[in-house]
């Protein structure tokens, strides 16, 4: 048993106590969230491969929260959005350290076995894969940790609770080593540059500490690293490529339009492939390996050396922009943003709070409100295949926008609709997802979402060269390929709201990390300027005519009941009465919603009546419910009757009652007793006040 503190509280790490048969295994107690956390890897790597094949799952199990699954069969079943997005937390810190020509399979696998909400389970699975990686015998260059940073009035603070991060202006995750940074996740209410640096740098330093103690547990209990087989290359092929070829794949980098860049590189490819054949008969792979090499030096060269990239633009240029809203005449509202060749068309849909996504998962929360989804088909890469469900890229996208967004989403106090953004991608040349920032800002003004501010987003790039590093923004396709970082930011103009960075490097130094975000901040807001600002300068002052029509009420708590009527049926009387859709909060809230505003308000009369308080001496109105040969009985709210007996229903004497009324009939009555009951007793004012049926 190892122990230690992280940010003030117990952190304990158990090794040899659990799953013994795995390549490396331990046991995280964080305050009472505990995690388990293994590593395995193949005996022998996979053949025929140009990638490492690391698979990271974060395993949600419902026991470690006293749940139940939800689901018909009471098991867990596919990984939940957080789980998804948690897995890739793990997977972007620990990825960039394994070694570039490692091949074997390797398996993360975090599950989490008891959570606490004071102690973030993302931090602790983080910190258990580390410990996990470092004491195997799998080749891995950490050890790495992680820190959760939050503020609340003003105040930082590290690794909060998650009723403490309900009031947070910034949710930042940061896994980094000794020396630097690897994985950034940020949202935040439009926090500074200058503040989001200082947050990374109080994380650094806290990782610090932790990366200093998992080297410990390493020194005592860790395996020796198994050896590498370095990949035999062919030097006498490489070096004919290059001596023949290099100056045919510039050439053919020079086109600026992607479609006939790879044309061109095709013909070299296979031009090489001809050439070589007979000579290198059983090379076909590793010549394409050398000729995507030479490409990849070309490129970073020219970025480096030159400051030139493959399409034209300088390093700080951002592509040409184009958008437009109000593209389908149907849908709430739409937004078509494009930037060089990326282009995002997204969607808006607005619907009555009961539409509301319910989550069944280990974090507190039930409800969303608000979602965005992100689709990549294959059509907007060129390529040919069948569609698929949505991968961890695409949730992983989805979730990053929604993010960028969500901190100027009107409340459901102020705007009472579960909204729904789906951002379609059409083309796709480079950050995709900062493209469904923007074409979604472009769809929530387009259908009137009383946004606080409009945000953009755009991705900074960067090519290292020994110490040295030249960063660029506005990333397209092949940068991202050959680059190193992605470092994705979202904002408005008063500050940030999203930020994602992924790197294939051994990490970013801090001087890095500040030049990318000055460089983003810049981009986007000419991106507000230059775009989306000059095709819609404001939310619209209305929802569409096709959006449903919503109005708001609130009663008292006990008279929810009196709303919703014995099982149900006084609610289900006036959706059906009025064609509406009514959603009743716990606190009283009501919400009304149709799509015609004025149902919503004829429904809206008929809760006020139903919920009002009545009191002796009140005149009310009286649908005649029942006829007695003692009386009538009268509906004078929905669900609430009143008796009016016959020597009150005139000023003369009544012989037969349905001689002056009957069933049906609308009356006028003044309350003149309320038993302590709640039993009411009527006096019909005059038969002169009677209306029509």
């Amino acid at each position: 048993m190892f122990k230690t503190e992280l940010a003030g509280k117990p952190l304990e790490i158990e090794v040899g106590k659990m799953a013994l048969l795995a390549n490396g295994s331990c046991l995280v107690r964080y305050g009472d969230t505990v995690i388990l956390s293994t590593a395995t890897m193949s005996e022998k790597p996979r053949e025929g491969i140009d990638f490492f094949p690391l698979v990271v799952d974060f395993e949600e199990k419902l026991y470690s929260v006293g749940k139940i699954p939800g689901s018909f069969s009471r098991r867990e079943g596919k990984p939940s959005e957080k789980a998804i997005l948690t897995s890739r937390l793990i997977d972007r810190s620990i990825r960039p350290l394994f070694p570039k020509n490692f091949k074997n399979d390797v398996s993360v696998v975090c599950s989490a076995l008891s959570v606490s909400e004071d102690f973030s389970p993302e931090i602790a699975s983080i910190v258990g894969a580390s410990v996990a990686l470092s004491i195997s015998n799998i080749p891995w260059n950490g050890p790495v940790s992680a820190s959760l940073i939050g503020i609340i009035d003003g105040k930082f603070l590290i690794n909060p609770s998650e009723t403490q991060m309900d009031n947070s202006d910034l949710n930042l995750t940061v896994s980094s080593n000794s020396e630097k940074i690897l994985m950034i996740e940020a949202g935040a209410n439009q926090v500074s540059n200058e503040t989001m640096f200082r947050s990374i740098m109080l994380a650094h330093k806290t990782n610090r500490e932790i990366v200093s103690f998992i080297s410990e547990i390493s020194d005592k209990v860790g395996m020796k690293k198994i050896s590498i087989e370095k990949n035999s290359e062919n030097f006498e092929l490489k070096e004919k490529i290059d001596s023949l070829y290099r100056t045919k794949i510039e050439c053919a980098l020079n086109f600026q339009e992607k479609k006939e860049r790879d044309s061109q590189i095709s013909r070299v490819t296979e031009e090489v492939l001809s050439d070589l054949g007979d000579e290198f008969p059983e090379s076909g792979e590793e010549i394409k390996e050398i000729l995507k090499d030479i490409q990849k030096s070309i490129v970073r060269d020219w970025i480096f050396r030159l400051g030139k990239r493959v399409d034209g633009r300088s390093l700080h240029q951002v592509r040409d922009l184009k958008s437009e809203v109000r593209l389908l005449p149907m849908a709430h509202g739409s937004g078509l943003f494009t930037r060089g060749k990326t282009q995002v068309l997204t969607v808006a849909t607005l619907a009555p709070l009961g539409e509301c996504q319910l989550i069944d998962g280990i974090s507190k929360s039930t409800n969303k409100y608000y979602m965005h989804h992100y689709n990549f088909p294959a059509f907007s890469v060129g390529e040919s295949r069948p569609s698929r469900a949505p991968g961890r890229r695409e949730i992983g996208h989805g979730a990053l926008a929604e993010r960028a967004l969500k901190p100027v989403i009107p409340s459901i106090s102020n705007f009472p609709y579960t909204i729904r953004l789906v951002s379609e991608v059409l083309s796709s040349n480079g950050s995709t997802s900062q493209a469904s920032v923007c074409g979604s800002t472009l769809a929530l003004m387009d259908a009137g979402v009383p946004i606080s501010a409009p945000v953009a987003g755009i991705s900074c790039g960067l090519v290292m060269q020994g110490e040295s590093w030249k960063t660029f923004v506005d990333i397209q396709g092949i940068e991202d390929f050959f680059g190193d970082m992605d470092f994705k930011v979202a904002g408005s103009k008063k500050g940030i709201t999203a930020i994602q960075v992924d790197v294939k490097i051994d990490g970013l130094l801090p001087e890095i990390v500040k030049e990318a975000l000055d460089l983003t901040r810049d981009a986007r807001i000419r991106i507000l300027d230059d775009c989306i600002l000059k095709t819609i300068k404001s939310p619209r002052k209305s929802v569409s005519d096709n959006a449903p029509k919503i109005v708001n009420y609130q009663v008292s708590v006990d008279k929810i009941r009196d709303v919703i009527g014995p099982g149900g049926k006084t609610v289900q009387k006036l959706c059906s009465d009025f064609d509406v859709s009514i959603d009743i909060e716990d606190d009283g809230r009501i919400y009304i919603s149709s799509k015609k505003l004025s149902s919503c308000n004829l429904a809206l009369e008929q809760i006020k009546s139903l919920t009002r308080e009545i009191s002796v001496g009140d005149v009310v109105i009286g649908k005649i419910s029942r006829v007695t040969n003692f009386g009538v009985f009268a509906e004078i709210a929905p669900g609430r009757e009143g008796m009016c007996h016959i020597s009150k229903l005139s000023d003369r004497r009544v012989e037969r009652i349905t001689d002056i009324l009957d069933v049906g009939d609308i009356v006028k009555f003044r309350v003149i007793s309320i038993d302590d009951k709640g039993r009411i007793d009527l006096r019909r004012i005059s038969a002169l006040d009677s209306f029509e049926k």
